[in-house]
């Protein structure tokens, strides 16, 4: 494992907690010797663990669309930065760049892209472990809709399963080092 994939929000969210734990974060990607792979924008908790990871020296690769680089949003001191032409080809390269994902709290996009990997996985389209970053029970709703999902017959138990829900960073980057092994 040498990459993480971190989704995470463009806000900085209502509580400086977030920030404090994507901070948290980027240390234990720096510590685990493990590369972060992101959206590429300079805000919200996008930028904070960007600009944590880089100033603990650990290496940032950002995957960003032209239109988000013209809004001027896009990190201009990173490790690497991809333009890419839209949100479907920056999401395909981001799960190109990574060997595992990680959701902390974030919107719709960040939603959109931990089901999107939920999906490739359930269709067999990577094997690559995906973790929720549940800072202050961010995800708690989410996990007992996804459980109810698979109460309904909806949701295979083996692709429920396929969440790992950590509070602790150094837990979710355990977990997926672990994961990731099998």
């Amino acid at each position: 494992m040498k990459s993480i994939c971190v989704y995470c929000g463009a806000n900085a969210g209502a509580r400086p907690l977030y920030a404090e734990r994507a901070r948290a974060l980027a240390a234990a990607l720096v510590d685990a010797n493990l590369g972060l792979v992101y959206g590429g924008g300079n805000v919200g908790l996008m930028g904070t663990i960007a600009d944590e990871v880089l100033r603990l020296g650990g290496e940032v690769t950002g995957v960003i669309p032209t239109a988000l680089v013209e809004r001027e949003v896009g990190h201009t001191g990173l490790t690497r930065q991809f333009i890419v032409k839209d949100m479907h080809e920056r999401k395909a390269m981001m799960a190109q760049l990574s060997d595992g994902f990680v959701a902390m709290p974030g919107g719709l996009g960040t939603l959109e892209e931990l089901f999107e990997m939920l999906t490739w996985a359930q269709l067999g389209i990577h094997a690559k472990p995906i973790a929720l970053y549940n800072v202050n029970g961010f995800y708690d709703r989410l996990v007992e809709f996804v459980a109810h999902a698979r109460e309904e017959g909806f949701v295979h138990p083996a692709n429920a399963e396929r969440m790992i829900v950590e509070q602790a960073p150094e837990a979710v980057v355990a977990r997926l080092k672990q994961a990731a092994l099998r």
